[in-house]
């Protein structure tokens, strides 16, 4: 699976569907398309999941914070869809054990009644059933909690996934199931006949070249960038969505060395922060601040920071710093425009997903959550199929294995590959050299490099590190040291010169010094990458 190149041998094809976006959403809906047998094209400006689909607290989840709000038809739906996702991509989606410490027994209580509501909601699709712990055993599974005024916690289940290897693995299914993907094309233009939308205009990013498509009908899944799209239809339309900024820090896991995740329910100005292990490392986060403009390289505040690490050390004995910060990644919500009463807040906002037809053959589908991308897509394409007047076809996604599926787990960090583990481990035997780390404070080898060149679509550095191996998201420092060597995999495996390979190595480590925190970013217009 490479990147097709010459996509002019299908320019001249009408396509069924053509999909803008490859992030969970699109490549969600390309599936979906692709595998009832509609001839399917995607076409993303970047790299798969480049955007927020691989920015977010990697939590696959009904949503205890909308159970809160009520919401209960969102939550029931988004369990079972979690359910459906533990079963479809069981090499990536496992269950993850959630603690949340109570200092007084009112919360003790309300947390336990409401969790237990949770698990009712999940029928046949629970992931586990939540109780009461003592502070003895809230203490033994979250060491380095705070302990002063621990009442005892409630253990609830819920899952936990990489995003990004995830959307790779959708990306792959899609394309075997006959969609057709274009990374790093952008849309620079619609086509029309009248008032109809009959395909898009494109610029290849990496090469410059310009190529129309055509399709009966046009899905704009661009998330935060929707309003673009639907702007090069109609100039005088009003925005749909406002970014909303959610920032994450990453810690050595020694601030709360365990297996299981602590959930704080409350913070300060009433949201909910998550600290999870993941990737042997401790992932804090998230905050919700609305912000004026969209990008594809959001900054994070430093009131955002002084949040978490603040929320955080109420709870941890170990103190986080700034200084220990590992690395710090934003991503954009793509949340409903505000109406002059919704003011700036963003806690009151559905995250469930809207679904309109912008225009006579384009539609446009934003919002929703990782957890429900699936459904999302099913009722995506049958808009689409009734917009367009398609052939109908039922969707089959519900029980469709994502590629790499397996359930055979032996404690390997390869196993985040699922059956693909099989074809590194062929890699690394036949060319010894490719089982030398890339850093030694990281397993990952250059087996895996070429084997995301070769079978992933992996273009750039900043694909590999940031999107195929995560290196970028834990530990910018490390990321930044081991780009050189990516760079050279890279460079021999696209027969690319020594100043190409050198460029590669500067872009990104001007990218990931973004991710190295320093705290400067006090205004809000800061938060935009220039």
């Amino acid at each position: 699976m490479s990147r097709i190149h010459n996509p002019v041998l299908y320019e001249h094809a009408v396509y069924d569907i053509i999909i803008i976006g490859g992030g969970a959403t699109g490549l969600g809906t390309a599936l979906d398309a692709a595998s009832r047998g509609y001839k399917t094209l995607l076409v993303e400006q970047s790299d798969f999941a480049k955007g927020t689909s691989s920015r977010s607290t990697k939590l696959v989840h009904g949503g205890v914070r909308y159970l809160a709000q009520g919401d209960i038809g969102l939550v029931k739906h988004a369990l079972k869809e979690r359910g459906l996702l533990q079963k479809n991509a069981a090499h990536l989606v496992g269950k993850e054990e959630f603690i949340i410490p109570c200092y007084s027994w009112f919360s003790t209580a309300k947390y336990l009644t409401g969790l237990t509501l949770y698990d009712w909601l999940a029928g046949k699709y629970s992931f586990g059933k939540s109780k009461f712990l003592s502070k003895k055993e809230t203490l033994k599974r979250l060491p380095g909690i705070k302990a002063i005024g621990l009442k005892g916690s409630i253990r609830y289940f819920d899952g936990k996934f990489d995003d990004a290897r995830l959307a790779i693995n959708i990306a792959q299914t899609a394309v075997e199931k006959g969609a057709i993907l274009l990374t790093y094309t952008k849309v620079i233009g619609l086509q029309r006949n009248g008032d109809t939308i009959k395909g898009i205009d494109t610029e290849d990013v990496l090469t410059g070249k310009r190529t129309t498509f055509y399709g009966k009908v046009v899905i704009n899944a661009t998330g935060v960038f929707v309003d673009d799209i639907l702007k090069m239809n109609n100039p005088d339309a009003k925005n749909m969505v406002r970014p909303s900024q959610g920032v994450h820090i990453v810690l050595d896991k020694k601030f709360l060395d365990s297996e299981s995740a602590l959930m704080i329910p409350k913070t300060s100005d009433g949201r909910v922060l998550f600290a999870v292990p993941w990737h042997k490392h401790l992932l804090v986060g998230t905050t919700d601040t609305p912000l004026d403009e969209h990008s594809l390289e959001p900054r994070a505040l430093k009131e955002e920071v002084d949040f978490i690490l603040n929320t955080a050390s109420d709870y941890l004995s170990n103190k986080p710093t700034e200084k220990d910060i590992l690395s710090v990644f934003s991503g954009l919500r793509p949340l409903a425009a505000p109406t002059k009463s919704d003011g700036n807040s963003t806690k009151e906002i559905s995250r469930d997903h809207k679904l309109i037809v912008s225009g006579k053959g384009l539609i446009t589908i934003t919002g929703g959550k990782w957890t429900t991308y699936r459904r999302m897509a099913e009722e995506t394409v049958d808009l689409a199929i009734k917009h367009a007047n398609l052939p109908a076809k039922n969707c089959l996604t519900q029980n469709l294995k994502i590629h790499g599926c397996t359930e055979f787990k032996d404690g390997n960090y390869l196993d985040i590959y699922g059956t693909d583990r099989a074809g590194i481990e062929a890699l690394m035997a036949e060319n010894p050299d490719l089982s030398s780390k890339l850093h030694p404070r990281f397993p990952y080898n250059k087996a895996e490099v070429v084997w995301a060149i070769k079978n992933e679509m992996a273009e750039t550095v900043e694909d590999i590190l940031s999107r195929r191996l995560r290196v970028l998201f834990i530990d910018a420092q490390a990321a930044m040291e081991m780009s050189k060597t990516v760079a050279s995999i890279l460079a021999k495996a696209l027969q690319a010169n020594e100043d190409w390979e050198d460029n590669q190595v500067e872009i990104f480590n001007n990218l990931a010094s973004g991710y190295i925190y320093q705290a400067k970013n006090t205004k809000k217009n800061a938060a935009l990458a220039e």
